[in-house]
């Protein structure tokens, strides 16, 4: 992952994976293996640096817990593996998308010839309008 153009590495101890039972494909193999998988990571106590992790949290306050836990559930594929890859692929693209920032926009000045065209387009719709009108002065 790479945060202000230096690579940054989240260490696997920080997430924590718990498997559980879930309805959907496998058959008669769903009841008896936990195939899905709840990936959790705790902000706070992550290794990033203090102004990462504010970012982090400001971002993603409406998919935390009260405790600053960010978590991912998968449940598609009928493979542990497949959903563990899919829910780390999930939580690695919500924090590369909390991370990045947004190119500032420069405001700029409309071209004398759009400002033209759209007084022209507004006289016009006024006039059409005018016509609609009930004269009743005269």
């Amino acid at each position: 992952m790479y945060f202000n153009g230096r690579k940054t590495t989240l260490p696997m101890e920080e997430f924590q994976e718990t498997f559980c039972l879930v309805a959907g494909p496998g058959g008669q193999h769903v009841n008896k293996v936990s195939t899905g998988v709840r990936l959790r990571w705790n902000i706070r106590e992550s290794s990033l640096p203090d102004e990462v992790k504010e970012r982090l949290i400001t971002r993603l306050s409406g998919k935390l817990t009260s405790e600053g836990i960010l978590a991912v559930t998968s449940q598609t594929h009928r493979s542990q593996l497949q959903n563990r890859e899919v829910a780390r692929e999930q939580l690695l693209s919500m924090i590369r998308g909390a991370l990045h920032t947004p190119k500032v926009r420069h405001a700029t000045r409309p071209t004398r010839a759009s400002v033209k065209r759209r007084l022209e387009a507004k006289t016009k719709h006024s006039n059409k309008k005018s016509l609609r009108r009930n004269n009743l002065d005269n």
